[in-house]
């Protein structure tokens, strides 16, 4: 017979039972097999039976306190806040010296607002520990008390290392000791510390879903690929882990996808129907959808037990911030803090919002308020750092604009940043129709971290040149970052602001950034993103991402390469809804944005039905892939990576393939390694008549101009660059030949053209400005000469006195006394300078009535 099927699904509970029963003398190995079987079922998420097992247990067993502590457990899951309330006071009552039970009473009391019995209680473990002696404690108890203290404001190195490592030390199995470890790290925003300790841990604990989960906090602001792989882990083992579903959610939330997000919060309701967080998303999602009713509603469910619970307002108010929404959120942190004033989390997030309002003496304030209580708080600690570095920056004003640089980068470049601004605010502002109320911050950061600390709060954000609050701009300077044209950058960022301030940050990321790399190549076709051989074989290959899914593109692309083709896909979708229905109809999509109507909603009242946009989008989008040199072709030999079978060489596939890309290109590769330049000259010639927008790094035009410069064939060479720079706004090391080959010939108006395309990207080469001031000298240009060389005299130029001299000359009919000081500062250095002591006296005699 197959057996009763109840005792089979419950074998260890019921067999401890029937040795009870039978064997007197074995009640302990009873309640361990009992205990055994109800952590298992704690453990994979049978929430709802351990209840069950554990109010049976503790009549049966009264002086256990484990089954106590898996009780209380239990209910907490639930939800049956109410009930373990009731039950802890027995407990309590009980057990007055357990650690791990007073410890979880704390956690009760809180679940019920009981707030001030939840503070005795910790003092109460607080005094008992000063009383008794701790060689009677079991490692869980030391944790226990660890925690407590750290709730107190014990001193976070002194608990680790006292009562977490120590423990870890004498007692390596204590799962609870890595557990508050790496809790206490998330706690200080050192993710990089609670990965490594929760990575050290599942080394021992593989089958424990709190550790998997843990490793998906640590990686929860940094790798979201890693952090979906741990939650997966978490799930195989525990479907119902609430914690892991509710990161689960939010990281829906933050793809904006939320239809799934709502299916992933009524799971979690399914497991604890008052589970606060999980109402607290319910109420953003409404609030998201402009749904006030039913937001205020679920956030009164929310506190429905703790009525003064700050972590909800925190969450509600994080994620609008995340949105961009940063006013709105601002508003909820400021709640969360009148229920808590010394609520850590709602501290960090209101001065982040404060700092990327522009308000940034609140925000500055309310950072180092912070590190003065908690030193260990890495976000605090890099903000303070950050504030101590950013009060040496210049900072430049007019009536619109703010921008804070470096001092060495804004006496070369700054009046060139303020020049642009002018100049996109009148372009864009004037095409959506934007009046701006208020001035625009602009901070630009010579070291990529600093970037990263002041746009998220933490180092990282590798990637990114520029970020956009709606009133305020972070970005990477141009000595910063990888080498990329900081002009585009400034204009895009700049877009940001224009839509973000007409729909009052209530825009969806895909929107928003595909406007601003459009509106790139509106005003200059070489900036933006173009289509290229890898966004074309991704879009062939099926990875397009729906419109109603693009912003989830930008969340965890797999490749850096993702994330930049989530950009261009972007700015198509623009490219595509302004050219089918014109730019009003984008402007009336914004507007309605603006009022907190929905992206899907509004696309389908001013356009056509999401299904049927989608699909034309994808044809678009298509046909644009397929027009990229259409008569180049793409394949490759099928066994290329196949070590038994040998490829063909370039020649016998260009025999059947005569317009191949990889065949052609792998030719003359092998032709200049060869030094074959005159034969090299065929296939890059041709690779570029069949591919001419090619300007990849390893571009034909580069290998090209190569080849001719080792042919001594400027002429050509010149040709082949100038190509290249036309359709390139960031070919660096063409735009600086380009710059000898001109000025070698005397053709100072290419000079200048090409010397301010390398400023673009690079303004920070000296000798730029000296080949500009001669081509502008030489171009009777003496006002734009003057300019070029006093930026020059920033940088440290290896011939100073020369410059001085030049400076001298240029300005000793129109601004004599300027012209004095250089000629004396080029005389300082080179007192027997002949043509500087001529021009002295020249400009002495001009003095002498």
């Amino acid at each position: 017979m197959p057996g009763n099927p109840l005792i089979n699904a419950n074998r260890g509970f019921w067999l401890g039972f029937l040795l009870a029963a039978i064997l007197p003398s074995a009640p302990l190995l009873a309640e361990s097999l009992i205990l055994e079987d109800s952590l298992e079922k704690y453990r994979t998420g049978q929430y709802a039976q351990c209840v069950e097992d554990a109010r049976s247990a503790v009549e049966q067993f009264r002086w256990s306190r484990n089954w106590r502590i898996l009780y209380l457990q239990s209910l907490l899951a639930v939800g049956q806040y109410q009930e373990a309330f009731t039950a802890v006071e027995q407990i309590i009552e009980r057990f007055p010296l357990s650690m791990r039970l007073s410890q979880l009473a704390h956690s009760v009391y809180l679940a019920n607002g009981q707030n001030e019995q939840a503070r005795q209680i910790l003092q109460q473990i607080h005094r008992y520990a000063q009383s008794t002696n701790s060689s009677y404690w079991d490692a869980e108890d030391i944790v226990a008390l660890g925690e407590v203290l750290l709730l107190l404001g014990g001193e976070p190195r002194t608990v680790l290392e006292s009562f977490f490592n120590r423990t870890l030390e004498q007692d390596p199995d204590c799962r609870a000791a890595y557990q508050a470890a790496g809790n206490l790290a998330l706690s200080k925003y050192d993710y990089e510390l609670a990965g490594d300790l929760f990575q050290n841990a599942l080394k021992r604990f593989q089958e424990e879903p709190d550790m998997h989960y843990g490793l998906a906090q640590a990686f929860f602001p940094s790798d979201r690929k890693v952090m979906i792989q741990a939650l997966d882990a978490v799930f195989q083992i525990n479907p119902n882990h609430v914690p892991s579903l509710l990161m689960l959610a939010e990281h829906q939330i933050d793809s904006e996808d939320y239809p799934v997000a709502q299916k992933t919060l009524q799971r979690i309701l399914a497991v604890n129907p008052w589970r606060p967080e999980a109402w607290a998303y319910r109420s953003l999602l409404a609030y998201l959808e402009n749904d006030h009713t039913n937001a205020g509603e679920f956030r009164t469910k929310a506190l429905k037990f703790n009525p003064k619970n700050p972590l909800i307002d925190h969450l509600i108010g994080k994620k609008l911030s995340q949105k961009y929404r940063f006013a709105e959120g601002v508003k909820f942190q400021q709640q969360a803090l009148k229920f808590d004033t010394e609520f850590l989390p709602a501290q960090m997030q209101l001065a982040q919002d404060m700092l990327r309002l522009g308000k940034e003496e609140q925000g500055w304030k309310t950072a180092h308020a912070i590190y003065e209580k908690d030193a260990y708080n890495v976000e605090a600690y890099n903000l303070v750092t950050l504030d101590d570095t950013m009060k040496k920056f210049r900072t430049l004003r007019t009536d619109d604009f703010i921008v804070r640089m470096t001092e060495s980068e804004a006496v070369v470049f700054g009046d060139m940043v303020l020049e642009l601004l002018q100049e996109v605010k009148a372009a864009l502002c004037d095409k959506y129709g934007l009046k701006l109320q208020t001035p625009v911050t602009i901070e630009l950061f010579d070291q990529q971290q600093d970037f990263a600390v002041r746009t998220f709060g933490m180092p990282g954000g590798d990637g990114f040149l520029g970020v956009c609050f709606g009133h305020v701009i972070t970005m990477n300077s141009p000595k910063a970052g990888r080498p990329a044209n900081w002009r585009a950058v400034l204009w895009h960022e700049f877009c940001h602001v224009v839509t973000l301030n007409l729909t009052h940050n209530k825009m969806p990321r895909w929107l928003s950034e595909g406007i601003s790399v459009y509106e790139e190549s509106q005003k200059n076709p070489t900036w933006g993103q173009h289509m290229n051989a890898q966004y074309r074989q991704m879009i062939l290959a099926g990875e397009l991402t729906p419109i109603s899914k693009l912003s989830g593109a930008f969340l965890a692309p797999p490749t850096h390469m993702h994330l930049e083709f989530a950009y261009y896909e972007s700015s198509l979708a623009v490219e595509y809804l302004i050219t089918k229905y014109g730019l009003d109809t984008l402007k009336a999509i914004l507007a309605d944005l603006g009022k907190g109507e929905s992206i899907n909603q509004t696309i389908e009242k001013h356009t056509d039905k999401l299904d049927t946009l989608e699909k034309e989008f994808a044809q678009f989008v298509t046909r644009r892939a397929e027009s990229l040199a259409p008569n180049l072709d793409w394949d490759v030999p099928d066994d290329l990576t196949d070590p038994n079978h040998p490829p063909p060489t370039p020649g016998q596939w260009l025999k059947t393939h005569p317009n191949s890309l990889w065949a052609l290109t792998e030719q003359a590769t092998q032709l200049i390694r060869q030094q074959k330049w005159e034969q090299a000259k065929t296939p890059l010639r041709k690779l570029i008549e069949l591919y001419p927008n090619s300007i990849e790094p390893d571009s034909p035009y580069l290998l090209l101009a190569r080849v001719h410069q080792k042919l001594d064939e400027t002429d050509h060479e010149y040709n082949v660059l100038n190509e290249l720079a036309s359709r390139s706004p960031d070919a660096l090391t063409a735009y600086e030949r380009l710059v000898q080959l001109a000025a070698a010939k005397n053709d100072f108006h290419d000079v200048v053209i090409h010397a301010r395309r390398y400023i673009a990207v690079n303004p920070l080469l000296g000798k730029m400005y000296f080949q500009l001031g001669r081509a502008y000298e030489s171009l009777d240009e003496k006002p734009q000469a003057v300019k070029s060389y006093e930026r020059l005299l920033h940088l440290d130029p290896a011939d100073p006195v020369d410059i001085h001299y030049r400076l001298a000359r240029l300005l000793k009919d129109t601004r004599p006394d300027r012209a004095k000081r250089h000629v004396l500062l080029a005389l300082a250095d080179a007192p027997r300078f002949r043509d500087a002591h001529k021009l002295l006296l020249e400009l002495t005699n001009k003095e002498t009535p």
